[in-house]
């Protein structure tokens, strides 16, 4: 039981889960509609088998490749504490890659070519993009993106217009996060190795960086509804989180230290949440 505990720990099921929620809300976006019935549902769960065990994978390839780090930093981890040996975390990805893209080809070819790309960018960030500072924040914002655009092709055959629209705030908006994060790890970054853009440019140049990240996810906000791609209900939340990215990006120009890099960090959750009620609301005709 130690073992199928540690293994589950390995998997971080939270995580899965909100990446096979992402294919499911993806869909509803690209649908336009919140009813999802007979063929429709059975791709759908297919969907969340996906994404949740090819993140899993994704888990578990990372954890072997951090093992010594997390020996030092995370010593409770299953691999560094002994519950779990790292060819056996090699063997569980496995394992989990062959579940997902099993799942993927029961619903579609276009899907299992979209996740095997997937799960080769998760590999290369976990292998060597993690160290590589600004294309590392760009692997992650990519596979934050791709259960979106994955919940479409799953759902409609083909990936939609208003939800390449809400990949790409998502792209805009997770970098711009994922640089803030540099500023606030700046110490353990620099003593792995790690190249972001606060230990080569500074915090100040990261913080610039971060805010036109930010904002170029503002600018492009509005064009869905200019568009018509979505109802009148998508504005109001979105509003509120275009305000929110903005004073945030003005907030750590205004003051990139460490401290208010973990507050905007964290704070920036909430836009990215207030952005996917927008496109969820978008759907309410």
């Amino acid at each position: 039981m130690r073992k199928v505990a540690g293994l589950i720990r390995l998997m971080r099921p939270v995580n899965c889960s909100m990446m096979g929620i992402a294919v499911i809300v993806g869909a509803i976006i690209a649908a336009q509609e919140f009813t999802v019935v007979n063929d429709a549902f059975n791709r759908l769960m297919l969907g969340f088998i996906t994404a949740f065990t090819l993140t899993a994978a994704s888990m578990a390839i990372n954890d072997y490749y951090d093992r010594d780090i997390d020996a030092v930093n995370e010593p409770d981890r299953p691999i560094p504490s002994g519950l779990i040996r790292p060819v056996e975390s090699l063997f569980f990805a496995a394992a989990l890659t062959l579940i997902g893209l099993a799942a993927a080809a029961l619903t579609s070819i276009p899907c299992l070519l979209a996740a095997a790309a997937s799960w080769m960018i998760s590999a290369a960030y976990s292998t060597i993009g993690k160290r590589t500072g600004l294309p590392g924040n760009f692997l992650v914002s990519i596979c934050i993106s791709v259960p979106f655009i994955y919940g479409s092709l799953a759902l409609k055959g083909s990936i939609e217009l208003n939800i390449i629209f809400f990949a790409a705030l998502a792209f805009l908006a997770n970098t711009g996060r994922e640089i803030t994060k540099g500023i606030a790890d700046v110490e353990g970054d620099r003593i792995r190795g790690i190249r972001t853009l606060a230990i080569s440019y500074g915090a100040r140049g990261a913080a610039y960086a971060s805010s036109a990240f930010f904002m170029l996810a503002v600018l492009l906000s509005p064009i869905p509804a200019v568009l018509k791609l979505m109802s009148p209900w998508f504005l109001p939340p979105l509003i509120l989180a275009d305000i929110g990215f903005t004073f945030s990006s003005l907030s750590l120009i205004k003051k990139h230290t460490r401290e208010n890099a973990k507050r905007i960090k964290k704070i920036t959750l909430i836009w990215m949440m207030l952005s996917l009620i927008a496109f969820m609301a978008g759907t309410i005709k």
